[in-house]
């Protein structure tokens, strides 16, 4: 066997999942409402394809054959091994008849979804929650190794070595610094002014505004565009095939700005992975921990400084046509930082932001470790809210069904923000020891900080784990304290508290 053929037959599995990545970008975007068992069908035929294709005879094969001649590689193709053997081993015993059910019932679940949220009404949704459920425990039945827990297993799908002890640890050191933090703001700060924030501006002016705004900070839309959607998400189909999606809300205009900034973190990242990569497993984010710290970075770290907003704020103005010309810079900037509860994770300030994820990361330990059923779930979520944030959802829209990640059964993604949002605050006090962010921002060249991020982290793909990756950019493991540590920075400044 040569290399040749094993790099034949991921480019055909990559193929294949571009076009399931069209169509399900297509599902998202623009797909007729009635079409939605017919697209089921054909994706899940599809990924029955693919995932034949991944444990299948002559993957085995190449298992096989290379694990006694790893010489014979590539750099490309050893990294490519290490990622296929992964896959292999958790996936080869699973029925392919379970891998296209649910790839159906996932389909089936975004349609219901869609549908629950336009009459607030979680019943709708159910059943579809339900079916996904039941597929992923059975799948984890199969999928499951040395894990503790079954949900590790989940957790494995998208941090590769994570496991609940570690993020139980991280999470309460976070939980308890950020309620910490709440506390000093509510005894001692200064609230920002924020009257004019519900201000019109038109989708077509924010628009204009963030389109800019992101190709300065990296994203080439020679290589992508940029599509309306009910929950904003990036996808890579290649990378000179990036999309972006994004929602707007005209009364609210911080919605789709920084909705935006953050998807095009992610997809700056995929168009900036190595192209030798191309058509294998390695070009693509090293786990989504990894791919989130680059649209928080995005988001939460340059979308925070006040050099990035006092360069970028007579731009607002202008695209804004007079709606915000009476707002002192410093009014306008401190009242992005303002802080409070807050019932929608993707509307969270900077500050409160991982509560939202530490509530869902609970609820699907207790559905994983079988201690509630799937219909007490709208109660647990409120109950929840009510306890971290002390504000209740009125309805189901504002509570249960904001996510879409549970109607693909993307369960275990949750932490991935968390750990990103981590990730991007370590990365940023690296990144400060050999550039002047500030200064950067402050310019018409924002390329440094896209440059420096490439190098440490886009680059590589998968070829590096999270952990390593993290290490070799920063020159220590993850470290929860540069989150509070940011935080504290920020909100202090907003808030006029001496520390």
């Amino acid at each position: 066997m040569k290399e040749q053929e094993f790099l034949a037959e991921l480019k055909e599995m990559d193929l294949i999942q571009q076009a399931l990545g069209v169509l399900e970008w297509d599902t998202q975007t623009g797909m007729p409402e009635d079409a939605s068992d017919y697209r089921g069908e054909v994706s899940s035929y599809l990924y029955g394809k693919y995932f034949a294709k991944k444990v299948g005879p002559k993957m085995a094969e190449v298992l096989a054959y290379f694990s006694q001649h790893i010489e014979e590689l590539s750099e490309v193709g050893k990294a490519s091994l290490t990622l296929v053997k992964e896959e292999y081993d958790r996936e080869q015993a699973v029925p392919n008849d379970l891998m296209v059910e649910y790839s159906k019932a996932t389909s089936k679940a975004h349609h219901a979804w869609q549908k629950a949220r336009q009459k607030k009404d979680f019943a709708l949704f159910y059943d579809a929650l339900k079916e996904n459920v039941r597929l992923t425990k059975e799948l984890i039945s199969y999928w499951k190794k040395d894990e503790k827990t079954d949900y590790d297993v989940l957790l494995n799908l998208y941090k590769p070595n994570m496991t609940t002890e570690v993020l139980d640890d991280v999470f309460s050191t976070v939980r308890d610094g950020i309620i910490a933090l709440r506390e000093k703001i509510a005894d001692e700060g200064v609230k920002p002014r924020t009257d004019f924030l519900n201000r019109k501006m038109t989708k077509e002016q924010q628009r204009k505004f963030v389109i800019k705004v992101v190709q300065d900070l990296g994203f080439d839309l020679n290589r992508g565009r940029i599509d309306d959607t009910t929950h904003p998400f990036a996808t890579g189909i290649n990378h000179r095939d990036v999309r972006l999606t994004n929602r707007w809300n005209e009364t609210d205009f911080s919605m789709g700005i920084f909705g935006l900034i953050h998807e095009a973190g992610h997809g700056v990242y995929e168009q900036n992975i190595s192209e030798k990569f191309e058509h294998t497993p390695v070009h693509e984010g090293a786990s989504m921990g990894i791919h989130e710290s680059q649209s928080l970075f995005n988001e939460l770290v340059i979308g925070s400084r006040k050099s990035f907003w006092q360069k970028q704020y007579p731009f607002l103005q202008e695209c804004a046509q007079g709606t915000f010309d009476d707002i002192p810079f410093t009014d306008f900037y401190a009242s992005l930082k303002q802080t409070q509860a807050s019932l929608i994770r993707i509307e969270a300030d900077s500050l409160t932001y991982i509560l939202h994820i530490i509530i869902r990361y609970e609820i699907e330990k207790m559905i994983f470790n079988d201690e509630v059923s799937v219909d007490e779930l709208p109660q647990i979520w409120n109950d929840k809210y009510e306890k971290y944030l002390g504000i209740r959802p009125t309805n189901d829209l504002e509570g249960i069904l904001q996510d879409v990640h549970w109607s693909a059964a993307e369960f275990g993604y949750f932490p991935s923000y968390a750990l990103g949002y981590m990730y991007a605050c370590q990365l940023y006090y690296a990144m400060k020891k050999v550039i002047d962010v500030d200064q950067v921002l402050s310019s018409d060249d924002y390329s440094p900080i896209r440059e420096w991020l490439t190098q440490n982290i886009h680059q590589y793909g998968a070829s590096k784990k999270p952990n390593q990756l993290i290490y070799d950019a920063t020159g220590e493991a993850l470290n929860p304290q540069y989150l509070l540590k940011y935080l504290q920075e920020i909100y202090f400044d907003v808030y006029q508290i001496n520390e």
